[in-house]
């Protein structure tokens, strides 16, 4: 038996931000509903950057990414974030592939904030603010082309470069793009925030009732991007309620003590699959993202299949 090797070019030409959304929506309600299997991420930290194991298994396959976070990486040449992802046949082990993940996580991870969109926006959204314009602010993006008609991009990032390559990148696919002050990113229908930052940069005195924020940036214990009295005052949605008490936005504030795992609403995929209700009203409505393992492997089981169809990839005899 052979493996197929995919590139990141592969994985790109293999599925679409439409075919992703569908699919972790797909994933977060079969977790739910305890028809997959996720245990905890494995973190490896360093002293330059950490390193996380993410395994799952559902809809017939199993598999895990080894994804790297080294902030420092750009100075280098390097992606701050790499990952591999090995999807194997969980009847016998055997590695049917061996993929890049880097394109796939943030594919994946704009897909799960689309998700969250679309149950925890209002329908009629056309403000969309960013704070944080790196590459994961143009995933969100993307997701927010497929799900709302939006008319106006506001957008915030320490780097002018950062900010300008945003811009151009939301000019070129027909958006109007403010770079203005936080203060007036957040006058927004949606809000994305997406920075590495381990201190608030959004004020609670700056979000209005009905706002909904997409909450991507902390992913490791200390992280937080919000002013706690926001949290206090909104709808708080999580992908999953221990990896966001461990390293998610609320990690600050519930080690802190100031909100209780009573505080929070409920998981995405609760909401999915209706055991919950999602937006109600002019509520502020926040979904907390830390990024889960089923994610990965709904979007790679798309670019494996479409691969083995349409003949894409390398197969190599690895064992």
């Amino acid at each position: 038996m052979e493996t197929l090797i995919l590139t990141q070019r592969d994985v790109e030409s293999l599925v679409t931000m439409r075919e992703a959304i569908s699919a972790v929506e797909e994933a977060f309600r079969l977790y739910a509903t305890s028809k997959v299997l996720m245990p905890p991420k494995v973190y490896l930290t360093l002293e330059e950057g950490d390193f996380r194991a993410m395994p799952s298994a559902l809809m017939g396959y199993a598999g895990v990414k080894w994804v790297n976070s080294h902030p420092k990486n750009p100075e280098k040449g390097l992606p701050t974030v790499m990952a591999v992802y090995i999807l194997n046949d969980p009847s016998n082990g055997f590695p049917l592939a061996i993929m890049d993940a880097t394109f796939l996580t943030s594919l994946r991870t704009g897909a799960g904030g689309g998700v969250a969109m679309k149950f925890l926006a209002k329908k009629d959204s056309k403000i969309f603010g960013f704070i944080g314009c790196g590459k994961q602010a143009i995933f969100q993006l993307l997701a927010i082309k497929e799900l709302f008609k939006p008319e106006i991009v506001k957008a915030f990032d320490v780097s002018e470069k950062a900010s300008k390559k945003f811009k151009e990148f939301c000019e070129k696919n027909g958006l109007e793009c403010k770079l203005t002050q936080p203060s007036e990113v957040c006058d927004s229908d949606v809000l994305i925030t997406s920075t590495p930052s381990t201190r608030p940069v959004v004020k609670n005195e700056w979000i209005n009732e009905g706002t909904h924020i997409n909450a991507i940036g902390a992913d490791a214990p200390g992280k937080q991007e919000l002013d706690i009295e926001i949290l206090k005052r909104a709808k708080i949605v999580v992908d999953d309620l221990e990896q966001a008490l461990h390293g998610g936005e609320v990690n600050v504030a519930y080690s802190m003590g100031l909100i209780k795992k009573e505080d929070i609403y409920a998981t995405l995929g609760e909401i999915v699959a209706g055991i919950k209700k999602g937006r109600e009203g002019n509520e502020i409505t926040i979904f907390d993202s830390t990024g889960l393992a089923i994610q990965d492997i709904a979007v790679a089981k798309i670019a494996y299949e479409r691969a083995v169809r349409e003949g894409v990839g390398m197969r190599v005899k690895l064992l």
